[in-house]
């Protein structure tokens, strides 16, 4: 999402593009149920502990940003940029995608006293300029071991320090170190509406979304080395099951939890990540089987404009309201759409996921007006 085109000694990753298409595609599905009240399982969060398929978008996401990262910064310092001067360019890119989700968090009132400041875009942006100090600090060694201490850190944070009038080790909701931070720090009205006692992109919980990062930065290093491209593969596909079953054993003592982003959430997270890279990677830029590959790059090509746009225009139609003719009780144009032409033929989970597959292809078609026209928009 974050990465410009690689310098042009750096070969195109097209499966990454594939993967970050894909990513988004399943954000713009999972974000879009007709109803609230009738979605899939596997399309809904855990409720707090545990994890669904929808919660390994975001962490995806922030791996595929770390892998880019890789592919964007690596070349510019063995050519022997100047650091301060990348650093620069780090900071003013992740500074537009921060400002980028203020503008979606506070659309359309823009009430100052009560935005949420943070949210998707700016976990990313956070994330993205915190590792990408890393990154441009030390060597591979030093960003493994900057990983390492990152989710053994969080560990220690959420698990020994203790809560105020709680006590340690205490990880349920509105009673958890992270939960306290962000109500303490950020303040109530500054908060996710839904509860304004934690923020699932909070500030504390962003040490375990820089660790997701860097899980990615690890992973391009692979990906770029001179290394034969079925070793690659194989290598990915390995590490990945070793950390999806590490990521499993230690959530036994430090339970999965997407909420507060916990160590053993990244490491299962980044583990399956892997492993479908591998897949991607075998398929695409291996074995050069791209004919399924369009929808996702037209996706993945775009990906800031198509998560920034689609949630512009959900926000809409979540806000216009519609005057029914017949004398009806007025509702929101989304609900219109979705009772007017899902609910009146599919059962109601069907009809909640039917309205989520047509609004992503509504942007698949919009979106391919600029694939084809080769129109990148780049932060």
């Amino acid at each position: 999402m974050l990465a410009d085109s690689p310098p042009r000694s750096t070969p195109r990753l097209v499966s990454l593009d594939v993967f970050r298409g894909i990513t988004i595609a399943a954000m713009l599905l999972v974000n879009n149920p007709g109803s609230w009240s009738h979605v899939y399982r596997p399309l809904a969060h855990a409720a707090w502990n545990g994890w669904t398929p929808t919660d390994l978008i975001f962490p995806f996401f922030l791996f595929i940003v770390g892998i880019a990262a890789t592919f964007s910064l690596g070349p510019l310092l063995e050519r022997g940029d100047p650091r301060p001067g990348l650093f620069r360019k780090v900071i003013v890119r992740a500074a537009v995608i921060f400002l980028l989700g203020l503008l979606l968090q506070g659309f359309p009132d823009y009430d100052l006293g009560h935005i949420r400041i943070f949210g998707v875009l700016q976990r990313i942006a956070l994330s993205y300029v915190l590792a990408a100090a890393i990154v441009l600090r030390a060597g591979v060694r030093g960003q493994a071991a900057a990983l390492v201490g990152l989710l053994l850190g969080y560990w220690t944070l959420m698990t020994l320090v203790p809560v105020p009038g709680v006590g340690h080790g205490v990880l349920e909701p509105d009673l958890n170190l992270s939960n306290w931070v962000d109500l303490h720090v950020i303040g109530p009205n500054h908060l996710w509406q839904e509860t304004r006692t934690w923020d699932p992109e909070g500030l504390l919980s962003t040490v375990g979304a820089i660790a997701s990062v860097l899980c990615g930065v690890l992973a391009g290093h692979w990906v770029r080395s001179s290394r034969p491209a079925g070793t690659k593969a194989f290598g990915l596909l390995a590490v990945g099951s070793l950390a999806l079953v590490l990521g499993l054993i230690w959530g036994h003592v430090f339970p999965i939890n997407k909420s507060v982003w916990t160590s053993s959430y990244v490491v299962l997270s980044a583990g399956i990540a892997c492993q479908l890279l591998a897949l991607t990677y075998w398929l695409v830029d291996v074995k050069d089987w791209r004919g399924w590959t369009w929808p996702f790059l037209v996706f993945g090509t775009n990906a800031i404009s198509a998560y920034w746009l689609s949630s512009l225009l959900a926000i809409v139609l979540d806000t216009i309201v519609v005057i029914h003719p017949a004398g009806a009780e007025p509702r929101v144009l989304k609900g219109f759409i979705y009772d007017t032409f899902f609910v009146t033929w599919l059962a109601p989970a069907d009809a909640s996921l039917a309205y989520a597959v047509g609004y992503v292809l509504l942007w698949l078609g919009l979106l391919s007006l600029l694939y084809r026209r080769r129109i990148f928009i780049r932060i």
